[in-house]
């Protein structure tokens, strides 16, 4: 049986039974979207970002490292995905047509792709999607003229995207349950002696036992001076007495993430460590009370700096006080629609969510980290998450 008739077999029995919303929310996404296409000036959308396609659509696969493209246009949604992906395909999604190509050969994307799209003479695309091969639109382009192809398509999506809609907000909440739970989980064992693939090993299992799927990022613990290093992760380090441990974690439900950062210390945080605390805690403070529709993710920025500046040159920040969040796929849960940062003159909407990652950092020695993520209302910023903003002190152990 090849993956034509693999796909024809699993159609009648399982046709859509895993798409993750009702129908017609799908409709109304599609709708919103041919409605911005006409304005944008495009007659087809041709989309490689997993979440746009996932947005759209709700196919869903753990493996996102392969080449896949939606074509929107105003008469249909073209699906195509390798063989191996054909599953997925017909029982997550919602589209007019499938089309495959052979996983193991690239060349045969190229000829149905450009049939499908020869038609539309302005095709709106992502350029800086991830999952946008340079070899697939150049090979477009030679057939097809690069005149025809526009570069803010991706921005289409991202603005739609950006504003979170009552069926993403409930999945968001189920997210954020599901990610306490995990860390409530992991700090409960958090005592010298263990390490951070202890405490990692902890919290995964409680997330997945909870209910979450497959995450966009592996929990992520650290601990003693290692807190003080961005972007690194478990490695089978021994927690010391005293030692804080860092842990941020996500959950996915429905592909969406809420994610939340925590802070244990081993024994007693000492005075310092509270310090710093508090000052993310005023940071956060600065954020959600400016994170109301009108104001700019700029404004956000500027206020939250003022919190921080007095201890900027002693302390690391990574410069983003806030992004995005909701469906996403591996690498990362960034959804990358929006960023609260200095220069961004983008206004907040109610519904936007954020979170919002406040770790600072005492390079060589620690770092406290403490989050929530957050829905922008007419009267601030509100967690999703259930964050208490205090160091766990862990003494039982000691």
């Amino acid at each position: 049986m090849d993956f034509h008739a693999y796909r024809q077999a699993l159609a009648q029995p399982l046709q859509g039974a895993e798409l993750p919303f009702q129908a017609d929310e799908f409709a109304s996404r599609l709708a919103r979207t041919r409605i911005l296409m006409k304005e944008a000036g495009h007659d087809a959308l041709l989309l490689t970002d997993p979440a746009d396609i996932f947005y759209l659509t709700g196919y869903h696969t753990f493996e996102v490292s392969v080449h896949a493209a939606l074509v929107v246009t105003t008469e249909r949604v073209v699906l195509q995905v390798p063989s191996i992906e054909m599953g997925p395909a017909v029982v997550t999604a919602t589209v007019n047509e499938i089309i495959g190509y052979r996983w193991e050969s690239l060349d045969d994307v190229i000829v149905p792709l450009a049939e499908v799209l020869a038609p539309y003479r302005a095709i709106g695309l992502d350029a800086f999607s991830a999952g946008l091969r340079f070899g697939v639109i150049q090979a477009l382009q030679t057939r097809l003229g690069s005149g025809r192809f526009y570069r803010d398509g991706g921005a289409l999506l991202d603005n739609q995207r950006l504003v979170k809609r009552e069926a993403e907000l409930a999945c968001l909440r189920e997210s954020a349950r599901i990610t306490a739970a995990g860390l409530a989980a992991a700090e409960a064992i958090v005592a010298p002696g263990m390490t951070d693939n202890d405490i990692a090993a902890e919290g995964a299992k409680a997330l997945l036992a909870e209910g979450s799927e497959f995450m966009s990022l592996q929990p992520i613990v650290t601990s003693g001076r290692r807190t003080s290093i961005i972007h690194v992760n478990h490695k089978r380090t021994p927690i010391g007495a005293g030692d804080p441990v860092f842990l941020e974690f996500g959950s996915a439900y429905q592909r969406y993430t809420a994610p939340m950062m925590r802070t244990a210390v081993a024994g007693r945080a000492s005075a310092d460590m509270q310090a710093v605390r508090d000052i993310c805690r005023g940071i956060f403070e600065a954020l959600t009370d400016t994170m109301r529709p009108g104001n700019t993710f700029d404004d956000a920025a500027r206020a939250a700096e003022a919190v921080l500046a007095p201890h900027a040159d002693r302390l690391f920040f990574s410069g983003v006080f806030g992004y995005a969040v909701g469906a996403q796929f591996p690498p990362s849960w960034v959804e990358g629609t929006g960023y609260i940062a200095r220069g961004q003159a983008r206004t907040f909407e109610e519904n936007m969510v954020f979170h919002l990652p406040l770790c600072l950092r005492l390079p060589g020695q620690w770092g406290i980290g403490i989050s929530d993520t957050v829905q922008v209302t007419k009267q601030g910023g509100v967690p999703l998450t259930d964050n208490d903003w205090q160091l766990n002190e862990v003494l039982s152990r000691l």
